[in-house]
């Protein structure tokens, strides 16, 4: 595992020890980047699943300013706060231990709006659409921001969750990946 672009181009990664967490492929994360980026002008990032932190590390790496992991693993955290020190972006994170529901909880009483939300649950406990829409009825999101999900091709995610509206999939193996984006007006008349 590493950082595939960015200023941290190439940078090892460790994974998280056990067979509890599944990082996500070098192919599939670059696949991701190149669907929503592939580099960012600053922006504020949650990984909600944070595993090994690979997704939101990558994130910084391709220009986020700052990104929140969020895991209720330990040895997930521990994995996290490694990675996240050996990059040196441990001045632009915040990493808690914690429930997906929980933290998005938390996050509300915050009022922190996301530019990038990773949706990367174990798929043996995806509740996926759930959590859509608690970020959109609690403007989790920036009206111009974007929810990646990393999903089991055997779940099928609603077209529309709120006011999100599912702009972009694909499948990779038994992995797809969900694009969510709040519908763009057209006011061109």
């Amino acid at each position: 595992m590493r950082v595939i672009s960015g200023e941290r181009r190439g940078q090892p990664l460790r994974a998280v020890s056990g067979s509890t967490t599944r990082p996500t492929t070098d192919k599939v994360k670059e696949s991701i980047f190149n669907m929503i980026g592939p580099y960012f002008d600053g922006g504020i990032g949650l990984d909600l699943y944070g595993g090994s932190g690979g997704l939101g590390i990558e994130a910084l790496s391709r220009g986020l300013d700052q990104m929140i992991f969020v895991d209720t693993n330990r040895k997930a955290i521990e994995t996290i706060n490694f990675n996240v020190k050996q990059c040196r972006y441990t001045d632009r994170t915040e990493i808690y231990r914690n429930d997906a529901m929980r933290a998005l909880k938390a996050l509300i009483k915050r009022e922190v709006a996301f530019t990038y939300i990773f949706l990367d649950p174990p798929y043996a406990k995806q509740n996926i659409a759930k959590e859509i829409e608690l970020i959109d009825d609690h403007q989790l999101l920036n009206e111009s921001g974007v929810i990646v999900c990393e999903h089991d091709v055997e779940v099928d995610l609603p077209m529309q969750i709120g006011r999100l509206t599912s702009v972009r999939s694909e499948v990779y193996g038994d992995t797809q990946i969900s694009i969510y984006q709040y519908a763009r007006v057209n006011t061109d008349t």
